[in-house]
């Protein structure tokens, strides 16, 4: 019998929507035997020359400028993208598209982000009747996600379902199942057995990450961090960004036996396993990641738009704060150090034993869209 073909389409503006692709169908296929995934960046697909540099401005821009991305999140924000936007983008970027599923033959399309999205409904709306799911990976509903042509939705969760709700989105079609994150996100590892293999000290250990985004260019937050390396054990993932991973290993307040520079790792579930505290720019599938792993977060300096979104549920329900300033950070420093350790321990525990999130949810959620 022919398995079950999905089609998993994102885009590499920030890594989070690609993750999101690839966790689902790891997921799915550990759910099914009966399933065939692929998944695919669809400009850089296409485009490989080209889309690298467009990823690289935008990169740029929210880091020097996040206030200009905030401004065209608010500015987009009311509305789906315009027919004019959807036929710029399916000219410029995505002509192509149409013969790729053609080729690929897919029982069901997921989008995660937005302008899949709308190349796939423009592609319905010509007659293409393969159903489209998309799976929204932030914890906003932003109005370029919103298309008529979509079958499904499956959201992180009930504000988000409301939100749509509220732009015209029928209930039925929506489904609350949360952000889904890869397999390895599922379960916590053995600490101790997890330490000894990174060859990583027993300690309080604190996470910190998104080199590629502008928290380890802070030079203030850093020199602040970095003056707990006697006491605390602080791991730097600095992701692909190999220029601060170089800054980083040449400044001497960084060189110290409690200190470890991380660039790009396919580890970070582990790193989460035997950290006591992230600290990280509020991404959609970094945050849900660590609140699949039960660990506690500071938020620094949130992009305007769905970044703030974000920061603002992790906040309200509990799983970390904004850092308002280096007396944030310092707190949970002593509390690390202090009496308070082994209850920071049991309460993250409880967190990831007790919390209404599935991480399996959204991939069995799309087993039944596939009538498996």
């Amino acid at each position: 019998m022919r398995k079950k073909r999905v089609l998993l389409l994102s885009e590499g503006f920030g890594a989070g929507h690609t993750q999101a692709a690839q966790g689902l169908s790891m997921g799915l296929r550990q759910l099914s035997s009966n399933v065939k995934t692929r998944v695919l960046e669809l400009g850089a697909f296409q485009h490989p020359t080209i889309a690298p540099w467009i990823f690289s401005a935008y990169r740029k821009t929210v880091t020097n400028n996040p206030n200009l991305i905030g401004m065209l999140y608010q500015s987009y924000n009311s509305k789906s993208l315009s027919r004019l936007s959807s036929l710029a983008l399916h000219r410029i970027f995505y002509a192509s598209s149409a013969n790729i599923i053609k080729q690929l033959e897919p029982d069901l399309i997921i989008s995660t982000h937005p302008f899949p999205t709308v190349i796939v409904s423009r592609l319905k709306r010509a007659g293409l009747s393969t159903p489209l799911c998309t799976v929204i990976t932030d914890y906003d509903a932003h109005g370029s996600w919103v298309d008529s042509a979509v079958n499904s939705y499956l959201v992180s969760t009930a504000e988000v379902k409301n939100k749509l709700i509220q732009r015209g989105v029928t209930s039925e079609v929506i489904q609350v199942t949360g952000i889904p994150v890869h397999p390895k996100f599922w379960r916590l590892s053995n600490r101790e057995e997890t330490r000894n293999s990174l060859g990583l000290h027993n300690m309080p250990t604190v996470l910190i990450m998104g080199g590629g985004w502008g928290l380890i260019d802070n030079e203030e937050i850093m020199a602040y961090i970095a003056r707990w390396r006697n006491q605390i054990q602080l791991i730097f993932c600095t992701g692909n960004n190999e220029k601060v991973m170089q800054r980083l290993a040449n400044d001497p307040r960084f060189q110290h036996p409690n200190i470890h520079l991380v660039g790009f790792t396919k580890d970070i579930d582990k790193l989460m396993d035997i950290s006591d505290l992230l600290i990280t720019k509020p991404g959609g599938m970094t945050c849900t990641e660590a609140m699949a792993k039960g660990i506690p977060m500071l938020f620094y300096n949130p992009i305007p738009g769905q970044e703030e979104e974000n920061c603002q549920y992790f906040s309200e329900h509990g799983f970390g704060e904004t850092i308002q300033s280096s007396r944030t950070i310092e707190a949970w420093f002593r509390r690390l150090l202090g009496d308070e350790y082994s209850s920071i321990q049991q309460k993250r525990y409880n967190n990831q034993l007790n919390i209404e999130y599935n991480p399996q949810y959204c991939s069995e959620s799309i087993i039944k869209l596939l009538q498996l």
